[in-house]
C-alpha cells in the first residue's frame, strides 16, 4: 500500500487511540464507588420518562427519569436490557 493511501487510515487510527487513552484517563483517576442499597432502592423506585418536581418549602428542582429498552440481535438472537436511571437536584439560592 503506497504511503498517501495509509495517511487517512494512520490520522484515523491516532484519533480513536487518543479517545482511548483520554478514557483510560479518565477511568483511572476516577475514585472507587461504593454499592449502597438505599441508592439501589431510590433508582428502582423511579418510573418510567421524565419527571421534574418543584417542593414549595425548598428553592430546588428535582428531576428523574428512566428509560429502559431491551435490544435484540435479529428476531431470535441474544438480548441486552438496557435500563438507564437519573437522579439530579438543581438548587438555587442567593447568596
Amino acid at each position: 500500500m503506497p504511503l498517501p493511501a495509509a495517511a487517512p487510515i494512520a490520522a484515523t487510527a491516532l484519533k480513536y487511540a487518543a479517545v482511548a487513552a483520554a478514557a483510560w484517563w479518565a477511568v483511572r483517576r476516577l475514585p472507587q464507588g461504593r454499592i449502597d442499597q438505599r441508592w439501589e432502592d431510590a433508582l428502582d423506585g423511579v418510573d418510567e420518562g421524565l419527571t421534574a418536581t418543584t417542593p414549595r418549602d425548598r428553592d430546588q428542582v428535582n428531576l428523574g427519569g428512566r428509560l429502559r429498552r431491551v435490544v435484540r440481535m435479529g428476531t431470535d438472537g441474544p438480548g441486552l436490557e438496557i435500563d438507564l436511571t437519573a437522579l439530579a437536584r438543581l438548587r438555587l439560592r442567593r447568596i
